[in-house]
């Protein structure tokens, strides 16, 4: 269990935000197979306190998409304050400060946002004043990584250090530098070296793909709670694994057939279809395919063919001819 402020979470296994994956249609495939608390993708403080139409849209969600947090981007105080309590206002039941981005278009230019922030912790502190004096009710969090270019983890533990003094409710920390982006293993001691510095619940970050790795994590880290990343691309099962896992109430994780896999990907093709422009569906279901096709038989080939597709009936035929003739090859690696 979880407890941030007003908000509680039983199982404590959140989705990480990311950057063009977790949009609704993601989120509501997830829900529907498990996960608990998600964070949608990563918004501009300035394009959102500009009321940037594309911004404005990437913050749409429905009744079923409950409950959820925002997260935002940006290096000024005062605009951060400000999109905070737009964000509060919207409904989202918390706003976290993304310290962890590691893009050059983020941390570049200027005095630098996302992970160029673990450099500057009197700014980041003024942030942190700035969001918390402007939510009345929410939890404000921030997600860091262990440190721009150090490994050791003090820098996080520096910013995190500011952020419970200045009244923020969590930490989440990536276990990789902002240098390293996504290679290499996660430092679950660097995350550990974080929570023996505040006594804030901390959440852990990175390479937690099983139940097993979060135990790892947890063990390893004695942070409060877990994120999942990457990990839930093309798996929306794999939140209820790692929480009865967690609860040690299975040791087998469940594999979805290929039926599962089949309708998890029809399911999130209809709802692109739904919930954004036609052209935008067929566009994002290039990516998207890629997830729950990794390890088929094939895969390359069917791939390919889908990315060539010019609609999204096209697309759906080719589901269904590709996971058909699945069905009757050898079992799917889970």
């Amino acid at each position: 269990m979880l407890s941030l402020k007003g908000l509680t979470l039983p199982s404590g296994v959140l989705q990480s935000p990311l950057a063009a994956c977790t949009d609704l249609a993601f989120r509501l495939v997830a829900r529907r197979r498990g996960m608990e608390y998600a964070f949608l993708e990563m918004v501009s403080a300035h394009a959102l306190v500009q009321k940037n139409g594309k911004t404005l849209d990437m913050l749409k969600t429905v009744a079923e998409d409950k409950p959820l947090g925002a997260q935002l981007v940006g290096c000024d105080p005062a605009r951060m304050g400000e999109a905070a309590a737009i964000v509060e206002g919207l409904g989202f039941d918390s706003v976290d400060v993304n310290f962890g981005c590691p893009v050059p278009k983020v941390t570049g230019g200027g005095d630098g946002a996302g992970s160029a922030m673990l450099r500057q912790p009197e700014r980041a502190e003024a942030i942190f004043k700035a969001m918390v004096s402007a939510v009345k009710k929410v939890p404000v969090t921030v997600k860091m990584r262990t440190g721009y270019a150090d490994a050791s983890g003090l820098e996080a533990v520096e910013i995190a250090k500011r952020a419970e003094a200045c009244g923020l409710s969590a930490v989440t920390v990536h276990g990789r530098t902002r240098e390293q982006k996504y290679q290499g293993k996660a430092d679950y001691d660097a995350i550990g070296r974080v929570k023996a510095a505040v006594k804030i619940p901390v959440i852990g970050n990175g390479d937690v793909a099983s139940a097993a790795d979060a135990r790892r994590l947890l063990s390893a880290s004695g942070c409060d709670a877990v994120m999942i990343g990457r990990g839930g691309m093309g798996n929306p099962w794999i939140y209820r694994n790692v929480a009865l896992g967690l609860a040690e109430l299975s040791s087998e994780p469940y594999v979805p057939t290929i039926d599962e896999r089949r309708d998890a990907l029809l399911e999130h093709l209809a709802l692109e279809e739904a919930l954004e422009s036609a052209w935008h569906a067929v566009v994002t279901m290039r990516r998207v395919v890629c997830w729950y096709t990794t390890g088929i038989p094939g895969g390359a080939e069917f791939r390919s063919r889908f990315c060539q597709a010019k609609t999204s009936a096209e697309q759906r035929a080719l589901i269904h001819e590709f996971f058909g003739a699945a069905a009757r090859r050898e079992p799917v690696p889970a």
